[in-house]
């Protein structure tokens, strides 16, 4: 019952990064998921793969996953690095590709 502890990565369909400064532990699968015969939708034994436990920083996950015991692994990734631009820089002077439709 491995845990993995990683920051989700930001909502694609909105401009703010309201849910990416958590951390969440949630854990890895273990059997994979099977089509139930009568109803033929995607189902598992394993109920584990439901929780999915939000924190404000790093540290507290992995100190709740070794408080309960919980093998874990951490998945670090990078902030990404923001450009600021603004509508009028595609006309800029120093743009280097001439602007055209």
């Amino acid at each position: 019952m491995l845990a993995k502890i990683y920051r989700p990565a930001k909502n694609a369909m909105q401009s703010g990064k309201a849910g990416a400064k958590k951390w969440r532990l949630e854990f890895v699968l273990s059997d994979a998921p099977r089509p139930d015969v009568l109803m033929g939708w995607i189902s598992g034994a394993d109920t584990n793969e439901q929780v999915r436990i939000e924190f404000d920083d790093k540290d507290a996950a992995i100190a709740f996953a070794r408080t309960h015991a919980i093998p874990h692994q951490v998945i670090d990734t990078p902030e990404p690095a923001r450009q600021i631009k603004s509508y009028s820089d595609n006309f800029a002077f120093r743009r280097r590709e001439p602007w055209s439709h």
